[in-house]
């Protein structure tokens, strides 16, 4: 029907499976959220792209196919329409080159990084109106959006742990830069000595972030609020929990991320809707009664701070 608001989803589980940095719970978490999607907030299964690293789908999600996914997604976007975007697996940070500071990214599963310089020129081009939430359960996410608005994060004081673990075996969703670095150097022949940019240019050419060519164009800071959502598992100087299955656990235990079994929870407690500041806080708690040592941050402009969670009405 003309007029009606689009509802678009991309998402992304990567557990890089036989390798030295695999992970269990990443295509799980994109599964559960997929029908979330559909069944909560009234997604259609065909506007939903699922791209998991488990052979069975055909499209891997390696880094040109999950920026293309996306960039068909908001290219399809009109006003008013709601953009979503699930990733679980490992993050980074990335030195700069000649400068101090790092760089959050996620990890595909071939290892061509997707900065936060992508996600900020991903989030320009959405039309004015529509909404580009993230859902990032990886280490390191607080930020992945550049330069968009904290809401909920370091500046928070919200650290009221009561001195409990986590009852399940976890692994961080984080590969040291060292690791990337290492594993990258492997394919491309380069020296591990040089720099990430150097490894990713020679293997993936023009496919490679923003980030890594000589010539970037920069966001102004001072432009006005645009539809970008970050919800991130924790802080950037944080690592993400994922969590191994538990067979005795009452909810069937199983292998997920932390943070996105937490939204989950939050989602399944509150039928009615919940803004985007109030899925993050009450993720938070969820973390905290399981003790589990991660801060869930939110990143977004004033209003959609305080707008539905995927404009649930």
């Amino acid at each position: 029907m003309e007029g009606k608001k689009q509802m678009l989803a991309t998402l992304v589980g990567c557990n890089y499976a036989g390798t030295p940095h695999e992970l269990r719970g990443c295509i799980n978490d994109v599964l559960a959220m997929r029908d979330t999607l559909v069944a909560r907030f009234g997604f259609a299964p065909a506007d939903i792209t699922v791209l998991t690293d488990d052979d069975r789908r055909g499209v891997l999600p390696t880094g040109a196919n999950i920026k293309r996914a996306l960039a068909d997604m908001v290219a399809r976007a009109a006003p008013g329409d709601a953009l979503f975007f699930h990733y679980s697996g490992h993050g980074t940070l990335v030195p700069h080159r000649r400068a101090h500071g790092q760089d959050e990214a996620i990890v595909p599963c071939d290892f061509n990084l997707i900065t936060d310089l992508d996600f900020r020129q991903l989030v320009d081009r959405v039309p004015q109106g529509a909404t580009f939430t993230m859902v990032s359960d990886s280490c390191h996410s607080g930020g992945l959006i550049d330069q968009e608005k904290e809401q909920i994060g370091p500046a928070v004081v919200d650290y009221l742990a009561d001195g409990t673990s986590a009852r399940r075996a976890v692994r961080a969703r984080f590969l040291p830069y060292a690791a990337v670095v290492g594993h990258l150097s492997g394919a491309s022949g380069i020296d591990a000595s040089h720099h990430v940019a150097d490894h990713l240019l020679a293997l993936f050419g023009a496919d490679v972030s923003a980030k890594f060519h000589h010539q970037q164009r920069h966001h102004d800071s001072a432009s006005s609020p645009d539809g970008g959502i970050l919800l991130s598992g924790c802080q950037t100087d944080e690592k993400s929990a994922d969590v191994a299955a538990d067979d005795e656990a009452a909810d069937g235990g199983k292998a997920c991320g932390a943070f996105s079994s937490a939204v989950q929870a939050v989602l399944a407690a509150h039928l009615a809707p919940l803004s985007n500041r109030e899925v993050v806080s009450r993720a938070r708690e969820v973390l905290r009664e399981q003790g589990f040592e991660q801060h869930p941050c939110l990143y977004c402009s004033d209003a959609n701070a305080d707008a539905p969670f995927l404009c649930q009405q």
